[in-house]
């Protein structure tokens, strides 16, 4: 099987992704915009080739490298990035060079379009806030009156991340807005009080989860836009109500062969029209895995390899692994260096060293979502979480309570 992994060094965790189809035998080639003496030692041990373009933006370039590998190594397979920011690119190629085993660019704008995929939640059964694709301030303020008034959020309809997002509680910032966002097209939606939860699911050729898992976050985009640390825990098990509207996106969606990420509001206060406190609600979709370390965090908190699992989806449209049984809380706690805290970074090691499976400093990319110093453990119930979060960021931690974990 020829695989070709795009940008297969970005994020840098990526490289167990090729590592695991090479050891089940695939020839993994690579395509990206980093000096190959820039890879990392593993990246390049597990490539059998690797081409570099001056930027991954250039479409032609791209091409030309996949030519280039299917006249050396014979039809191609695979194409695939893992990436939202490839995912047109991707597409484009497996068009281009007749690879079935993905999505196809036709498919794309359910998934790539915030206003898009709503209608996909309505026939689907499951809740979502209403939205609206912005136009001009007098359709907004419309909007506004017909959802019941302020507050709205604005987010890219295109986009993944929280920047550029903006929460919107009365008529000055509303207009405010329509002088200062981006000139990209945006949708606006009710605003909805929730801690989030991810669905995430490695899906087979038929749309079938092989394996499933879920985190519980505050809301990124406040912590973005607030400035304030950044706390989340990949839980023991997925709660059965979002295990059962993960498994309708998925299907809804048209979902296959792919590691994926749903996004859900799990609501702290009732809203008319969607549900009550406990409820579930359709927030996006995301079509690749959760970001950062998060797939690390799965496979600590599950006792699994979910690269590995990924891999036999590829190979074998199977798994290989069988669930370990061991289902712990993984908690992610990242401390921003504009913030003093009461206890020092020795302080955290000494008290929590045999629970703490990582340690490190974030790559400056990732230090506005994700926080400048981070420190993973793994906990066997809620409340050494709780305990945990607390050592770490003190007063200024968003801690989750218990009960959204029931």
């Amino acid at each position: 099987m020829n695989f070709i992994f795009i940008s297969p060094n970005f994020p840098e965790n990526y490289w167990h992704f090729c590592d695991r189809l090479r050891r089940n035998g695939v020839n993994v080639l690579g395509i990206g915009d980093a000096p190959y003496d820039g890879l990392s030692n593993e990246l390049r041990s597990v490539l059998t080739e690797y081409y570099k373009v001056d930027t991954l933006e250039d479409y032609d370039a791209v091409f030309r490298a996949v030519a280039l590998f299917s006249f050396k190594y014979g039809k191609i397979d695979w194409i695939e990035s893992n990436n939202e920011h490839w995912l047109e690119t991707d597409a484009q190629l497996r068009k281009d060079f007749n690879v079935t085993t993905g999505v196809q660019p036709e498919e794309l704008a359910l998934w790539k379009s915030k206003s898009s995929m709503k209608p996909v939640y309505r026939e689907a059964g499951i809740p979502s806030a209403r939205n609206h694709k912005v136009s001009d301030l007098a359709a907004a303020k419309a909007f506004v009156d017909e959802i019941g008034g302020f507050p709205v959020f604005a987010k890219p309809d295109v986009g993944v991340g929280a920047n550029d997002t903006w929460k919107i509680e009365n008529e000055l910032q509303l207009e405010a807005f329509f002088v200062e966002k981006p000139d990209v097209p945006y949708v606006m939606e009710e605003f909805v009080v929730g801690d989030i939860y991810s669905y995430d699911a490695i899906c087979d050729s038929n749309g079938d989860p092989l394996f499933e898992s879920s985190f519980i976050c505050p809301n990124v985009a406040e912590s973005v836009n607030n400035g304030t640390e950044i706390l989340y825990y990949v839980t023991a098990e997925v709660p059965q109500q979002l295990r059962e509207l993960g498994r309708k996106a998925i299907k809804a969606f048209k979902v296959r062969n792919r590691f994926t990420h749903f996004e859900f509001f799990r609501l702290t206060e009732p809203r008319k029209g969607l549900g009550d406190v406990g409820d579930f609600v359709g927030l996006e979709v995301n079509m690749r895995p959760a970001g950062g370390f998060t797939p690390d965090m799965m496979n600590f908190a599950h006792s699994t390899d979910v690269y590995s699992l990924w891999a036999d989806m590829v190979c074998t449209d199977s798994r290989s692994l069988p669930d370990s049984g061991v289902h712990r809380y993984c908690v992610f706690a990242a401390r921003k260096d504009a913030f003093t805290h009461v206890h020092t970074h020795n302080e955290i090691l000494d008290e929590y060293g045999a629970r703490i499976v990582m340690c490190q400093r974030m790559p400056e990319i990732f230090a506005a979502a994700m926080g400048n110093q981070m420190y993973t453990a793994l906990c066997d119930t809620i409340e050494e979480a709780r305990e945990f979060a607390t050592f770490v960021l003190d007063e200024q931690a968003p801690i989750v309570t218990p009960a959204l974990f029931r």
